[in-house]
């Protein structure tokens, strides 16, 4: 006795377990394409809609047939937004061969204009002179007379002295500067910080040198 096997129908909608003896013309209700688009989906044969991938499947079947074994390939429904190609090339030769596009017109036939070559600008030319770098020529020292009294300017020291009685060791001054933060004042030289103004300006010099009565010369 020979067994006879049964196949799932494969078309959707369907599921019928069948055979290939039993199989007649219009055996098979099913739907014959669905459509995939942005999360909805749809039968393109009777256009009926669902979200829902399982309620989709219930949908009954709008046409008629033999049973399959082969399954059904869907078919994806093309994006809306999906550019369409354009053939670019045809459209660039017929512009090259149109005698307003040649000369730069806007030509109705192609729509367009050819694109014009535009020569780069040439490179400005500095002058040399303008490349040369100045040169600080430092200013000649003003010549003073020896007897002649002037005040020192070095930070802290404020006496008055002459360039004869001038030493390495006649000025008592604060090198550093003053530091004023919140209500403290001091010098950075010394470390030394005080609260009150006074108090500041007799905080002893903490340095020995020459007297200065022109510091930005120096």
């Amino acid at each position: 006795m020979t067994t006879v096997t049964k196949q799932k129908c494969q078309r959707i909608g369907c599921d019928v377990m069948f055979t290939a003896d039993d199989n007649p013309e219009g055996s098979c209700r099913y739907h014959p394409g669905p459509l995939f688009h942005d999360g909805g989906k749809e039968w393109s044969c009777c256009k009926q809609r669902s979200h829902d991938f399982s309620l989709f499947l219930e949908l009954p079947g709008c046409k008629t047939g033999q049973h399959t074994s082969e399954k059904p390939l869907p078919k994806i429904a093309p994006s809306p937004n999906k550019p369409v190609p354009v053939n670019v090339t045809s459209d660039a030769a017929a512009s090259a061969n149109c005698n307003r596009c040649r000369q730069g017109f806007y030509c109705s036939d192609h729509g367009s204009r050819l694109p014009v070559r535009v020569s780069a600008p040439a490179p400005k030319v500095t002058p040399l002179a303008a490349v040369e770098k100045k040169v600080n020529v430092p200013a000649p020292r003003k010549i003073v007379d020896l007897n002649a009294k002037q005040t020192c300017k070095n930070k802290g020291c404020g006496k008055e002295f002459t360039e004869k009685e001038n030493t390495d060791t006649a000025c008592s001054f604060h090198p550093g500067p003053a530091i004023f933060h919140d209500r403290s004042k001091g010098w950075k030289c010394c470390d030394t910080h005080v609260k009150e103004f006074e108090e500041f300006l007799e905080i002893p010099p903490c340095a020995k040198g020459w007297h200065n009565a022109n510091p930005d010369e120096v």
